[in-house]
């Protein structure tokens, strides 16, 4: 039986996993089911809302009325990782909080600030998260003019100039309430159709006549259908 398990087991195709798969559809797509509603319902009542504000500044080492050099503007793009330091450092957020009135630790702060900038450019984009729509845009832009005032100070800037002022978020940016919920679908059709195929692979008993021709090697001469009484019909008769 052991030798007839492996020959069994070489010749799995994906018609076969079709054909398995396709007899347990319903338990599969329940499966799905369920588990996309665990997803939705952990994501409504356990994941707590957040909303985000972006806002745009560039830095210019040196300004001229007429044209900016090349040489500043290549400086400028090297730089902006430093700027990027300085908007998340822990004086930033000292400030932003003394001047805001926050009781938040700065580290807490900074953890709520994300700064995006592009090699090809010397703009700098900053991102503040926060659970309430308002405080997020005004997070941004205390945190763009104090920033603004650091950098100039620290890496001895001619201007910080404003491109973008923050914006009020009018949906949360997480968490992803849909993504979320054909995620656990996926993941509940993937574990079922994975169970089922263990099951069914790892069962070597011979089910039907095509296995005892196959894998026993020997021809059914004949096959006797069972006829199991009908449970109404036992009922009634004893009562």
């Amino acid at each position: 039986m052991n030798e007839n398990n492996k020959e069994r087991k070489l010749e799995v195709t994906a018609k076969d996993v079709f054909d398995v798969l396709i007899k347990r559809w319903l338990i599969i797509i329940l499966c799905g089911l369920v588990l996309a509603s665990a997803f939705l319902l952990g994501t409504k009542l356990f994941i707590t809302p957040q909303y985000e504000s972006e806002t745009k500044i560039i830095v210019l080492s040196k300004i001229d009325s007429d044209f900016y050099q090349p040489a500043d503007f290549q400086v400028g793009t090297f730089l902006t990782q430093d700027y990027a330091e300085i908007i998340k450092s822990r004086t930033v957020a000292e400030q932003v909080i003394d001047q805001m009135d926050l009781d938040m630790e700065a580290g807490a702060l900074a953890g709520k600030i994300t700064v995006e900038t592009d090699e090809n450019t010397r703009i700098v984009t900053i991102i503040v998260k926060d659970t309430d729509p308002v405080m997020a845009q005004q997070l941004a832009d205390s945190v763009r003019e104090i920033s603004a005032k650091q950098i100039m100070d620290v890496m001895d800037m001619e201007a910080v100039n404003l491109v973008d002022t923050a914006n009020l978020p009018t949906a949360p940016s997480t968490p992803k309430t849909t993504q979320n919920t054909v995620l656990g679908g996926a993941l509940g059709c993937l574990l079922a159709a994975a169970i089922i195929l263990l099951q069914h692979y790892s069962n070597d008993t011979i089910k039907d006549t095509d296995d005892v021709e196959h894998y026993l090697k020997l021809n059914v001469l004949a096959s006797i259908p069972t006829n199991e009484p009908n449970a109404k019909k036992k009922k009634g008769w004893r009562k």
